[in-house]
């Protein structure tokens, strides 16, 4: 059977059909073709319309964090170079200050190792603060493991060793 013969024989039996019966498989195939426009096309597009705003959002928050961290990036950077001698001594008036006794510092080449013991995140995170921003120093290996009590509530503990950079 050819493809012209066919065709002529479907478009004979579509005429055949009484008109009521053509409007209706007219009515479904539209219904069919908008069904299909709805899930290809226009589905997609109004999901990634309703995700456009939170993801918007989103991403305004990773810019503007991002940015913040190199307005602090550049400030270090425009800081003075420091001695070593003076980063040591800020160290240890840091360790004093914000550690006392939790904390120990030995100093190996161009590096401070600090050993800790049940130090309380806070005050840990104050120290690295301290030690950026007056001794010039960041860590560069860092091995803790959280102790003390795991229950809500419960203050956060550290305990392990930090590695700091010194300056040369």
């Amino acid at each position: 059977m050819s493809a012209p013969n066919a065709r002529t024989r479907l478009a004979a039996a579509w005429q055949a059909r009484p008109v009521r019966e053509r409007r209706l498989v007219a009515l479904a195939a539209g219904l069919v073709l908008l069904a299909l426009l709805w899930w290809l096309a226009l589905a997609p597009a109004l999901s990634s319309l309703r995700v456009a705003t939170t993801q918007r959002a989103q991403l305004q928050a990773q810019t503007e964090r991002m940015q913040q961290l190199q307005r602090q990036a550049q400030a270090l950077q425009a800081m003075p170079k420091i001695e070593r001698a003076a980063a040591l001594s800020a160290l240890e008036a840091a360790i004093q200050r914000r550690l006392g006794t939790a904390a120990q510092m030995s100093v190996v080449g161009d590096r401070a190792q600090m050993s800790l013991k049940d130090v309380p995140a806070q005050d840990l995170a104050a120290w690295l603060a301290d030690a950026r921003a007056n001794a010039r120093t960041a860590p560069i290996e860092a091995r803790l493991a959280r102790t003390g009590d795991a229950s809500p509530g419960a203050p956060v503990l550290w305990s392990g060793t930090l590695a700091l950079g010194l300056p040369p």
